[in-house]
């Protein structure tokens, strides 16, 4: 341990793993399952949504959201959250990590519940107030990714601690999980309750008025386990890095920790003191910030930027590949509710492929191969199979090659699970002081849900045919899916370039990571060394 290391983050440190491990990160993953249940289910709702409020009468087709309707409902939670990053990631630095906590869960579960109580009968209100409800979701979800990531790498000890963050992260895949195989109850029980025919037989009649509880029912049941852990977010006591490094209160951070860990421990206010006397407590604005953490910051901003473009431009080619396993056919031979539990056991069983299974990989593996190694090796593979979808996509789109298809779509997102999907969450929980260690973690993932905009909606207009009759409803001409899966494997690319600037941070102290407890004479030799970004 450092000369200067308080006896209660050491303990912290070499602890071993114990029960209190494991309800941290059931307490702070209900935030991510939440957040992930949410994003899920808005693609099965949409096109419900689209059917109840936008049919046409006398078209072939099911009505489905206009264009700039359906970006709104998408993508006002993508901007609800990037504030919440942001406010939140500094709030919790400020008014400390559990203070803040609670009021991210609330939130969440009241937007979540608000969301389904949308109001009116009329599409332009039930889609006001429903983006409303959204924006303010995203924005308490926003708030529990540096919060929870915080406080996850805060209470872990240091040899399994990058498993315990990427746990959290992971409560992600039980969130799509639960999101699929419950609306595929609901939407079965609706359907058997209320048979209807298919759209080509009656447009009418194919969407029955029960299925406007559906979606309704759908969206508020995330907020139910989020509900169920709020009183133990609010029993949980003040991470002891952020009472006894940026509160300065030894004694409340000893005691804290002696009931955590049951073990006595010594309160050493005096070296609390001492660290505050060394005058490392340099802001987010400052020169000392920019030499000794600035390359760190804009590795973990640019590497999540890098990653989410890439990983939300996912949306772009589920209708393709449902349709090409034949797990989807077209809207028109389906009533409404059968259309939704189709749609949901499709994105179960992709979930359950490759999506949930590279979250694991990451929990298993992080602190054996190292966050380095798994960042540079899932945006390797990734850059690998997004060109190999590219440069032959017409090879692709013939009928007998397009299982194949799938299969290289589903390993580009299981390396991209078991890779920088997990490590940009947990790198920048590890790396920054515990003064700025919330906020840095915002700014992070900030960026990255301006890439996942980028993703989602940008690629959504240039993933568009350049010829104009094949250009979906309501659309402009954009570059075509071919160029569109070369521009993405080219941002990959820049990823893994990018992943070099990030410090390796397995098997150190988070102290050791930001030198926050090292002497003043030996901080720059020693923290030169372990600020090398490449593992030696």
């Amino acid at each position: 341990m450092a000369k200067n290391q308080l006896q209660v983050l050491n303990a912290l440190d070499v602890a071993k793993t114990q029960w209190y491990h494991f309800t941290a990160i059931v307490i702070a993953g209900m935030g991510f399952f939440t957040d992930a249940y949410d994003l899920f289910c808005i693609s099965l709702v949409t096109k419900l949504l689209g059917r109840i409020y936008y049919h046409s009468p006398g078209d072939a087709k099911p009505g489905t959201l206009p264009p700039n309707v359906s970006a709104a409902v998408n993508g006002v939670a993508f901007c609800g959250t990037l504030a919440g990053q942001l406010f939140f990631g500094w709030l919790g630095d400020k008014m400390g990590r559990k203070r803040v906590y609670g009021m991210t869960l609330m939130l969440m579960v009241i937007c979540s519940l608000a969301s389904g109580l949308s109001l009116g009968h009329e599409a332009k209100g039930v889609m006001a107030t429903l983006c409303f409800f959204r924006f303010w979701l995203g924005f308490g979800i926003g708030g529990d990714y540096p919060l929870s990531a915080t406080i996850m790498s805060e209470y872990a000890n240091k040899k399994t601690r990058g498993a315990f963050i990427a746990a959290v992260f992971a409560m992600q895949g039980f969130g799509i999980l639960t999101g699929g195989i419950f609306a595929i109850i609901i939407s079965a029980s609706f359907k058997a309750a209320y048979p209807s025919p298919t759209y080509e037989i009656d447009p009418v009649g194919s969407t029955v008025p029960q299925a406007d509880y559906v979606w309704r029912i759908i969206l508020m049941f995330g907020a139910l386990p989020a509900a169920l852990t709020y009183y133990w977010r609010m029993k949980m006591p003040e991470t002891a890095r952020y009472t006894a490094l940026v509160a300065k209160n030894a004694k409340k951070a000893a005691a804290d920790m002696s009931k955590v860990l049951q073990v006595d421990l010594e309160a050493e206010q005096e070296k609390v003191e001492s660290i505050q006397q060394q005058g490392k407590d340099f802001g987010l604005f400052t020169k000392q910030f920019l030499r000794r953490h600035g390359l760190h910051l804009l590795g973990t901003t640019s590497t999540w930027f890098l990653l989410d473009i890439a990983f939300y431009s996912q949306n772009l080619f589920q209708k393709d590949i449902f349709s090409a396993i034949g797990w989807i056919p077209a809207a028109k031979t389906m009533n409404a509710l059968e259309e939704v539990y189709k749609i949901a056991r499709a994105q179960t069983l992709i979930a359950l492929c490759s999506t949930v299974p590279g979250y694991w990989f990451t929990v298993a593996l992080i602190d054996r191969m190292g966050r380095f190694a798994i960042q540079l090796m899932g945006f390797f593979f990734m850059t690998v199979f997004m060109f190999a979808l590219a440069i032959p996509y017409n090879h692709w789109t013939h009928k007998e090659n397009r299982i194949g298809f799938v299969v290289m779509y589903s390993l580009t997102f299981f390396f991209a699970n078991f890779g920088p999907n997990a490590t940009t969450f947990v790198v920048p929980a590890e790396i920054f002081p515990a003064r700025l260690r919330s906020t840095c973690h915002g700014i992070s993932a900030a960026a990255g849900k301006a890439g996942a905009i980028v993703g989602a909606f940008g690629f959504l207009y240039a993933a568009q045919s350049q010829n104009k009759a094949n250009v979906d409803k309501g659309y402009p001409t954009g570059i075509g899916v071919k160029n569109s899966l070369i521009v993405l494997g080219c941002v990959n690319f820049l990823g893994m370039l990018f992943t070099f600037l990030v410090p390796e941070s397995k098997g150190k102290s988070l102290e050791e990571m930001s030198g926050e407890n090292e002497e003043e004479e030996s901080t720059s030799e020693e923290s030169r060394q372990q600020a090398r970004t490449v593992p030696v």
